[in-house]
């Protein structure tokens, strides 16, 4: 049969279970609906942003079981039994360190990259606690500011490294 006269494939729901932010969830999606629109639309957890939708700018970012991906080229099959750490979940009792850094060197213009860019350095900094300038460049180049704010970003990442280093000013940002 030609597939033009076959019609539609019908789109059969199927129940995902996994770990969002500490707490277990459980959805009836599509197997290929996109773990972002997952996490905004049926948990409204909005803090993932969505702008290229091609895994190309780092809005999306999100830690899969503690390992840097894209929301939006994530499928809900994919994130099925897995841990989801979204922006939302970085804050414990206070803030995460790479969120307060974020606020304290002015790390953000609009904001709409922040997520991502605060995620990709928990990613980075949980990998390697003492990270050089190039590869703090590096953990950051699948995230883009639309503002080119990226003085500020790079500041923040410098203050995490202080801090983990215990003060020590180890960078001329």
């Amino acid at each position: 049969m030609d597939i033009i006269k076959a019609g539609p494939f019908p789109l059969k729901k199927e129940q995902f279970r996994m770990t969002v932010n500490g707490q277990g969830l459980e959805v009836a999606a599509v197997p290929t609906a996109r773990l972002s629109d997952l996490l905004r639309k049926e948990f409204q957890l909005t803090g993932t942003k969505v702008s290229c939708g091609i895994g190309r700018c780092g809005a999306c970012s999100i830690l899969i079981d503690g390992k840097l991906a894209n929301a939006c080229m994530t499928m809900a099959y994919q994130a099925d039994g897995r841990s989801i750490t979204t922006i939302e979940g970085l804050q414990k009792e206070e803030l995460d360190i790479c969120q307060t850094a974020f606020l304290e060197e002015g790390g953000f213009q609009c904001g709409y990259c922040t997520p991502g860019m605060t995620i990709a350095l928990k990613a980075l900094f949980e990998e390697k606690t003492h990270p050089t300038d190039e590869e703090i460049e590096e953990g950051l180049a699948g995230n883009l500011c639309r503002c080119t704010g990226y003085g500020g970003i790079m500041r923040s990442a410098c203050r995490i490294r202080k801090v983990l280093s215990g003060g020590k000013r180890e960078s001329g940002f």
